[in-house]
């Protein structure tokens, strides 16, 4: 069996639209669909009866209300949040506010590093610093209800405070934007962390389940070997970075029309984040140098 990536960009149900995935899972689509979104954020409702909301997506009154509706009638003890970027985590208070459930999951955004002197963080309005959790979840703690629990696999890279979970009954992982079918997860510092998300590859790599559910798109049906072909992806953006070294290009601005060519020049900025994603990876093994104290996306660096 082949370890190549096989992305599935098939379209998912319309947004707005209760899916029944499971016995226990349900999806509904917030309609912010787009580059980075794919067909938009894939909010869960795990359970029946009494039943936790995963990821109730971005400041929406409208997917808030299709939301709502969905569970009417139902009691909605938690809701569960993967991490904090706008597109996940705006509705909770909304949620909140409607069904009265205690809000868990991950801790409150934060950056996987300090910003060098002069540093913006190009993601910065990306991040909703005004979640705040009523329990942290940290790794191997359970939330549960009648016939369902779901226990917080700590999966760091993507943000900081990256957090996914187990669904035991269905042996299945509610993987945010850690591991998503349709494309590889952008990682961006200073938020995002290449070292930290391949230790977090890495991590799922040692644990079975049957398919992944993640915040964007269709299920990850064959975990373990899509996790063999994310890890071959990155080792192939690696060399393609090393090889742009090797022929001269020394900053980010040079080598991502040529890595990615054919990508719309709208998404270089976040394919400039993912280069120095590795570049940053790639310093710290001593393997690439850096002309600044930390690695960034206006830095030279140079093969060792």
């Amino acid at each position: 069996m082949s370890d190549e990536i096989e992305f599935d960009r098939t379209a998912t149900t319309p947004p707005g639209e209760i899916a029944e995935l499971s016995r226990l899972v349900r999806r509904v689509i917030a309609g912010n669909g787009g580059p980075m979104t794919f067909t938009g954020t894939c909010t869960y409702i795990v359970g029946r009866g009494r039943v936790a909301i995963i990821d109730p997506g971005p400041d929406d009154p409208a997917h808030v209300a299709r939301l709502l509706a969905a569970v009417a009638g139902e009691t909605v003890t938690d809701i569960v949040v993967t991490h904090t970027h706008r597109d996940h985590s705006p509705a909770v208070p909304a949620v909140k506010a409607a069904t009265g459930a205690r809000i868990v999951g991950c801790g409150p955004h934060r950056a996987a590093r300090e910003l060098a002197l002069g540093e913006a963080n190009p993601l910065d309005a990306a991040a909703d610093r005004t979640y705040a959790p009523d329990l942290l979840m940290r790794d191997g703690d359970h939330v549960s209800g009648p016939g369902w629990t779901l226990a917080a696999v700590d999966t760091p890279g993507h943000t900081a405070n990256h957090v996914a979970f187990t669904l035991a009954e269905e042996a299945s992982l509610f993987s945010g934007d850690h591991i998503m079918a349709w494309s590889t997860s952008i990682v961006a510092p200073p938020d995002g962390s290449m070292a930290a998300y391949m230790a977090s590859v890495e991590k799922l790599r040692g644990m079975e389940h049957r398919l992944y559910w993640p915040g964007h798109g269709g299920p990850v049906m064959e975990p373990q070997r899509f996790l063999r072909g994310l890890v071959q992806h990155r080792r192939q953006r690696e060399a393609a970075i090393l090889n742009r070294l090797s022929v001269g290009d020394e900053r980010i601005a040079l080598m991502v029309p040529a890595i990615y060519q054919g990508l719309a020049p709208a998404l270089h900025g976040a394919a400039g984040l993912s280069v120095l994603a590795q570049l940053e990876d790639l310093v710290l093994r001593g393997v690439v140098s850096c002309d600044d104290a930390l690695p960034l996306l206006t830095s030279r660096y140079r093969r060792i």
